[in-house]
């Protein structure tokens, strides 16, 4: 790669960096790529990569906070699309797991079980949970205040309902089934909607 110098190059190489990274760890995984992986896609010195990367782990980081910055926009054009809560948090979900669908069959090191022996995996994880289950909280509480949601504690019920996603992330992704298994998400929202109890309907 040669390297041209003008305002805001630092910023764009390590765009390309990571760009770069994100297709080799999507080729070969986390544990198999290397640094010399990287710097060899983008045919420059591994001494010159750790100018802008202390190491592997910085730059797998940097990718996957490439990959939720662009889950969170879809997620968030989501949310200002609909007016209603309950399609909000249904497309919400439903959004969700696709695109977190479409990053796992890039980069399957992201939920593969035997990533959690990686600190800075689970550091990464836990701060987009709390992220998420913000959000969650946040759109229980519009539709409490709108009347068409009865739930007694929001933040239990935000955990509750990001615990579950999470669960489904094992059938989904790390079991790499065929991707037609979506209608777990969708037996999910029918019990969030409509619970457990058959209501009377005279």
């Amino acid at each position: 790669m040669v390297l041209r110098r003008y305002p805001g190059y630092r910023r764009q190489l390590r765009h390309e960096i990571v760009k770069a990274a994100s297709e080799v760890f999507g080729r070969y995984g986390y544990r198999k790529t290397t640094v010399e992986d990287i710097a060899a896609r983008l045919h420059m010195g591994k001494s010159s990569l750790y100018y802008y990367f202390r190491g592997k782990e910085e730059i797998f980081h940097a990718v996957v906070d490439c990959e939720a910055a662009k889950v969170r926009r879809q997620l968030s054009a989501i949310l200002e699309r609909y007016d209603d809560p309950r399609t909000r948090l249904r497309k919400y979900i439903l959004a969700r797991m696709s695109a977190l669908g479409s990053i796992a069959a890039r980069y399957p090191s992201i939920f593969e079980p035997s990533m959690t022996q990686y600190d800075f995996i689970e550091r990464i994880r836990r701060k987009y949970d709390r992220s998420e289950r913000i959000t969650i909280a946040r759109l229980l509480i519009e539709g409490i205040g709108q009347g068409v949601f009865t739930v007694q504690d929001p933040t239990l019920a935000a955990t509750v309902i990001c615990t579950a996603m999470k669960g489904l992330e094992i059938p989904l992704f790390w079991r790499k089934k065929e991707r037609g298994e979506m209608h777990h998400v969708e037996n999910l929202l029918h019990l969030l909607f409509y619970g457990l109890v058959k209501r009377n309907t005279g």
